[in-house]
């Protein structure tokens, strides 16, 4: 079988509630800051580890900032791994010494020393749009991304509230969400709009 006719790898998405995890990045250029920007928006407690902490760091938003070269200590209490030096083979034995530890890795552009990767995403209140391409181009996931963003506007997330306060709703009186088909109240909600 091919490369191309190969069952993908990341084909299996999923959304991380990361409130409070341990999590560390290496690398604190402009890449490795977005990263842990991004990580610290979802609420993880980040590590960071770089040789040189650029501007583009927010330290005061870190959990810790150590300033050195990447060491096995660094992974001490860690649950998932961002490696984001620039260097391949950096990144490369970061990640095997993750693995070492069965902690999951993601180093960037890098997908063959990844457990996990992350998808183009864009926000509309609490409703997320991911898209991948298994990590075979970062620029499409990123195009498939902005056209997604111009239909999750206010008026998605304003219906996801009302959909969420009706759910409670069911589930406070006893009754369940699972066999309800929401399409009616679906179709209606965005007839108002």
């Amino acid at each position: 079988m091919s490369p191309t006719e190969s069952t993908a790898r990341f084909s299996y998405p999923v959304f991380l509630d990361l409130h409070g995890v341990a999590v560390l990045v290496v690398g604190g250029g402009r890449i490795g800051a977005r990263k842990a920007e991004g990580l610290v928006a979802a609420g993880a407690q980040v590590r960071l580890v770089a040789t040189e902490v650029s501007d583009h760091v927010d330290r005061a938003a870190m959990a810790e900032v150590r300033e050195k070269s990447f060491d096995d200590g660094d992974l001490d209490g860690m649950r998932l791994v961002v490696t984001a030096t620039g260097d391949f083979d950096v990144d490369q034995a970061i990640s095997t010494a993750a693995r070492a530890r069965n902690i999951w890795t993601n180093a960037a552009d890098q997908p063959v020393d990844c457990e996990w990767i992350l998808p183009a995403i864009t926000r509309a209140g609490r409703v997320t749009g991911a898209i991948s391409t298994d990590g075979a181009s970062p620029a499409l996931a990123g195009y498939l991304r902005d056209r997604l963003a111009e239909i999750l506007d206010d008026r998605v997330a304003e219906v996801a509230d009302v959909l969420a306060a009706e759910r409670r709703a069911v589930q406070e009186s006893g009754g369940s969400t699972e066999d309800i088909d929401w399409t009616p109240r679906l179709r209606e909600l965005f007839a108002d709009s």
